[in-house]
């Protein structure tokens, strides 16, 4: 293994005629990954992919987009070509726990705050289950994989700070460490998640984007962790194509641009970093 995908769904029905020659290919290519679960269906088909093959692992959680009934799209579950509206899942602690006692699961999550499309309503139905998902993770001496989402990043306060808000809660209960997947947020938020130990993850959305450009270059080399987000949030060159874990090498070469640092620096460091914060032998 030589790259690390920190957050990947290729569990989701984008992959469902060909989700095991993705993983072969990606591990081909030297890259692990962890497959990120969004709801119970999502991570019970992480965990039962990653049993499979060496350097694969698993995240289980509740996305907060999925505590209550919402729109999604068809990469994740949909069928026939058709949006579909999320179930609302109620967070069933015993169930994850059980799905945990796999040696291959590795965090808690995906799970956080979303207030992109958010109902008033929902907002506290989101914070008593990412506190649920926090205790989980503080008893399993795992850590915790964040969604983080505010209402947009023109007006992030319209409805609220995600960043602030899940800031507050993880000082509040957790116990232990973790990633903000696709950090989204300015400088100032990352300096706080940076200070409370959590490493921040970047998507293949730099390589088309100058918007993150700041927060990756001040970002200490040694808290950067790589993702797709496969399906989504395909890479330079490869923008039109799915997205897949073995483009994880193009966020590499993008960070180490944008840091001015050799690509081998970044890569070895990055790796290192993926095995510490998600506790995988070396």
């Amino acid at each position: 293994m030589r790259y690390f995908d920190a957050h990947t769904h290729v569990q989701f029905v984008a992959f469902k005629d060909d989700a095991d020659e993705v993983i072969k290919r990606s591990l081909n290519g030297g890259v692990g990954m962890n497959i990120v679960g969004t709801q119970y269906d999502t991570s019970l088909q992480a965990v039962a992919l990653s049993e499979k093959y060496n350097d694969v692992y698993a995240s289980i959680g509740l996305h907060p987009i999925h505590t209550s009934k919402s729109y999604h799209d068809t990469k994740e579950l949909g069928e026939g070509g058709k949006e579909f509206t999320s179930r609302g899942e109620q967070f069933d602690t015993a169930a994850y726990e059980a799905l945990a006692r796999s040696p291959k699961v590795i965090a808690i999550g995906e799970c956080g705050l979303d207030y992109f499309r958010l109902d008033e309503d929902t907002k506290e139905k989101q914070k008593e289950t990412f506190i649920k998902q926090i205790l989980l993770a503080n008893r399993l001496q795992k850590p915790l994989m964040l969604h983080i989402r505010s209402a947009s990043a023109q007006t992030p306060s319209r409805d609220g700070n995600a960043y602030a808000d899940a800031l507050e809660l993880l000082k509040t209960h957790a116990t232990v460490k973790g990633d903000v997947h696709f950090f989204a947020g300015n400088w100032e938020e990352a300096k706080q998640f940076l200070d409370f130990g959590f490493s921040l993850s970047f998507t293949g959305v730099i390589t088309f984007t100058h918007d993150y450009d700041e927060v990756v270059k001040n970002t200490p080399l040694n808290m950067l962790l790589t993702e797709t987000d496969a399906p989504y949030i395909t890479p330079v060159p490869y923008r039109g194509k799915r997205n897949e874990p073995v483009y994880v090498v193009e966020v590499i070469n993008k960070i180490a641009e944008i840091k001015g640092l050799p690509v081998e620096e970044v890569r070895e460091q990055i790796l290192l970093n993926s095995q510490r914060v998600f506790n995988i032998d070396k």
